[in-house]
């Protein structure tokens, strides 16, 4: 890790709940988080958009949210986030095989259409060479309405966010995940 987070000991007040519900959760806080919450405001505002997005009343199920924020974490290398997000889309009921051939997924039969076309999206928007055209729109139109692909592209952002963040600070894997996860091929 570029910068130790065990190097500053005291957090505000206000960031424990924080910390006591990532402890709750995951059984340590997280590296990311103690990285972040260097920055208490820009910790607060980070926290507080991934809870709007990660909410249970979402146009997206909470698999195909996983499943787009593994993609991305894979694309942007980042180890930390592959880990954990591989580790909530096992918790929320996707096959291990699913999550091993999400570096594939273009090439496997066991995503479905709509799958596909958040992925690809996804690809599109992370990938700096790529882009978004009509076609790729039209198709992911074909799977979802306005307001989802709203809440989608705001999860790939939030995802570009959080892993280049940590990737670029080298934050390691903590572990959440023991399935090998296989690096995304560059435009697959």
């Amino acid at each position: 890790m570029r910068i130790d987070p065990s190097e500053r000991s005291h957090y505000p007040w206000y960031l424990r709940p924080f910390f006591w519900n990532q402890q709750r959760k995951y059984g340590a806080v997280l590296d990311a988080a103690l990285l972040w919450a260097r920055a208490p405001r820009l910790f607060l505002g980070v926290a507080l958009l991934y809870g709007m997005i990660d909410r249970k009343r979402s146009p997206l199920s909470p698999a195909l949210r996983s499943l787009v924020t593994v993609l991305v974490s894979q694309i942007n290398n980042c180890s930390f986030c592959v880990d954990l997000n591989s580790a909530t889309l096992l918790k929320r009921g996707v096959a291990p095989e699913k999550v091993e051939a999400l570096a594939d997924w273009r090439g496997s039969d066991l995503f479905d259409a709509a799958e596909k076309a958040a992925l690809d999206y996804a690809d599109a928007v992370t990938r700096y060479d790529r882009g978004v055209d009509d076609a790729l729109f039209a198709d992911l139109r074909g799977h979802f309405d306005d307001d989802a692909i709203i809440e989608l592209t705001g999860l790939i952002a939030f995802q570009n966010l959080s892993s280049k963040f940590n990737s670029a600070l080298a934050v390691p894997a903590q572990g959440f995940c023991r399935l090998p996860t296989r690096p995304v091929s560059p435009q697959q």
